[in-house]
C-alpha cells in the first residue's frame, strides 16, 4: 500500500503550516486533526490539506487537541462556512456522535481518519489503520527482541479513543500465549511523551527488575526511554513503540527503541480526500465500506534506513 509517490508527497508538506490556503476553487474542505504537535497528528493535517488544495479546494485545518467542546466548535465553522466535507479525526469514540451528526443534519459529507466512533451510518468513511493487525504485528517483533520470558510494563493511550483497547489486546492477545512473560503493571498516559515519563518512572520505582516496556504508541515509548535513562536502567531494556513517528525511527536507529509499528497515516489522510472529492462531485461513494482499514508495517534496525519521510518508508 506504500507508494515512492508518497515521499514525494510528504516532501512537499512537511514545513508548511496548518493554516487556509489562499486560492478558492471547488469551495471550502475542513480538516479537524487532533493535536499538531504531536508529529503523527501533524502529518495528518498536512497530507489532507495538501491533498485537498492539489484537487482545488480551499482547506482550513484545526485541532481540538481531545476535546469535545473544541471539536464541537470547529464543526459548528465548518457548518457556518458552508463546507464541502469535513476530515475528522475524532475526539471521542462516544463524545463525536453528536459533532458529527450536527454536521450531516446540515448536509455536510463527514470523513473520518484515525479514530473511529461508535456508530455506524453517519459518516461516509472511516478510514483507520489496522490496529489489531498492527498490535500483533508490534508484539510478536516485542517476542522476537525480549524472548519467552520476563518482567514488563505496558503503557496504555487515552481510554476515549477505542485505538488504545484494540492495541493492547492486541498485545495481551499474543503476550499471554507465554506464560513466562509476566506484566507487572499497566498505567494510562494518554499517548503523551510527559505522561509516558511520568508514568514509567513511578513503575519502575515498583517494579525495578523489569527488562521490556511495550506501549500503545511512540511519545509515549519516548517518554519512557527518558525515564529509564534518567535512572540509568535503559541498556537492557526493550521498548516497542507505535505509530512510526520521526522521533521513534531516530530511537530505534541509536540502538534505544526495539522497533516502531508504522501506521500509514500519509495514505489514509490523502485517501479520505480523494474520497471525499469523488463524493462532492458525483453524489456516490468511492468505497462502498464505511469501516476501511489500512495495514501496518514493522519499522526495527533492519530497514530504518528506508524512512524516507514523516510515516513513508520506501520499497
Amino acid at each position: 500500500m506504500f507508494t515512492k509517490g508518497k515521499q514525494i508527497l510528504l516532501a512537499a508538506v512537511a514545513a508548511a503550516p496548518l493554516m487556509a490556503s489562499g486560492a478558492w476553487a471547488d469551495g471550502l474542505m475542513t480538516i479537524i486533526v487532533n493535536d499538531p504537535s504531536n508529529p503523527y497528528w501533524f502529518t495528518e493535517g498536512a497530507v489532507a490539506k495538501a491533498t485537498a488544495e492539489e484537487l482545488g479546494y480551499e482547506t482550513t485545518v484545526g485541532a481540538h487537541k481531545g476535546d469535545t467542546n473544541t471539536e464541537s466548535t470547529l464543526i459548528d465553522t465548518a457548518i457556518t462556512n458552508q463546507a464541502k466535507a469535513i476530515i475528522l479525526d475524532p475526539a471521542n469514540a462516544d463524545g463525536s456522535i453528536g459533532a458529527v451528526k450536527k454536521a450531516v443534519d446540515a448536509g455536510i459529507p463527514v470523513f473520518l481518519v484515525n479514530a473511529e466512533i461508535n456508530q455506524s451510518g453517519l459518516a461516509k468513511a472511516q478510514l483507520v489503520s489496522n490496529n489489531a493487525q498492527g498490535a500483533a504485528l508490534g508484539a510478536l517483533q516485542w517476542v522476537e527482541v525480549v524472548g519467552d520470558e520476563g518482567k514488563y510494563v505496558e503503557l496504555f493511550g487515552a481510554p476515549s479513543d477505542n485505538n488504545a483497547q484494540t492495541r493492547s489486546n492486541g498485545y495481551e492477545t499474543v503476550l499471554t500465549q507465554y506464560p513466562d512473560l509476566e506484566k507487572v503493571a499497566m498505567e494510562v498516559a494518554d499517548w503523551d511523551r510527559t505522561k509516558g515519563y511520568n508514568k514509567m518512572q513511578s513503575m519502575l520505582q515498583a517494579n525495578s527488575d523489569i527488562n521490556a516496556v511495550i506501549s500503545g504508541n511512540d511519545e509515549m515509548a519516548l517518554g519512557a526511554i527518558a525515564a529509564l535513562k534518567e535512572a540509568g536502567k535503559l541498556e537492557g531494556m526493550t521498548i516497542g513503540g507505535f505509530d512510526g513517528s520521526p522521533d521513534a525511527v531516530e530511537a530505534v536507529k541509536a540502538g534505544e527503541m526495539a522497533y516502531t509499528v508504522l501506521q500509514p497515516v500519509a495514505i489514509f489522510s490523502e485517501e479520505a480526500v480523494r474520497q471525499a472529492d469523488h463524493f462532492i462531485k458525483t453524489g456516490e461513494l468511492k468505497v462502498a465500506e464505511e469501516k476501511q482499514l489500512f495495514d501496518c508495517m514493522i519499522i526495527n534496525a533492519d530497514n530504518a534506513g528506508n524512512y524516507t519521510a514523516p510515516f513513508v518508508l520506501s520499497e
